[in-house]
């Protein structure tokens, strides 16, 4: 029987504060096409369709899972979207774990695995993340919506005997 994960999150790529306030721009630029077409007297259905495209492409978003993190008795392992293959952080060798701001912007790209000046990024929403370094000195800062549960639960396993 395999372990039970001791944490489970899940983020989905419809809530990315970025991706959304992308595409809610370009349903509204649709819109004001079709209207301004329509008050001259000119056919804009591909405007309209375009904006509802986009409207039912943000609900199927809310939907698709981007990354699941789960947290073992020795690991944490993160699973994409993307990939078959689950990224394993093994917990034995954490040499520190904080809780940080994700970045010093409000919008972030989802990231996967992205391995950037140094460390390893995950991040899908969330304005706080868990930053866990190993015994290499390599961070993984992981975008977290629950990020005071997480470290808790990590700092728990490694500092435990």
């Amino acid at each position: 029987m395999p372990d039970q994960p001791i944490y489970e999150e899940k983020q989905y790529l419809g809530f990315n504060r970025l991706s959304m306030i992308r595409r809610l721009l370009l349903t509204l630029f649709s819109f004001g096409i079709y209207w301004w077409k329509k008050m001259h007297s000119q056919n804009g259905d591909l405007f309209f369709w375009l904006g509802i495209g986009i409207i039912l492409l943000s609900i199927l978003l809310l939907f698709v899972l981007h990354l699941r993190i789960r947290v073992f008795k020795h690991r944490l392992e993160i699973t994409g979207l993307w990939t078959g293959k689950p990224v394993i952080i093994d917990l034995m060798n954490a040499r520190s774990v904080i809780r940080l701001r994700y970045s010093k912007y409000h919008l972030n790209n989802p990231v996967f695995n992205l391995k950037w000046k140094g460390s390893v990024k995950f991040y899908t929403d969330g304005d706080e993340a868990i930053e866990i370094t190993d015994r290499e000195g390599t961070p993984f800062r992981i975008g977290s919506h629950s990020p005071g549960e997480l470290e808790k639960i990590l700092k728990h396993i490694t500092t435990a005997p």
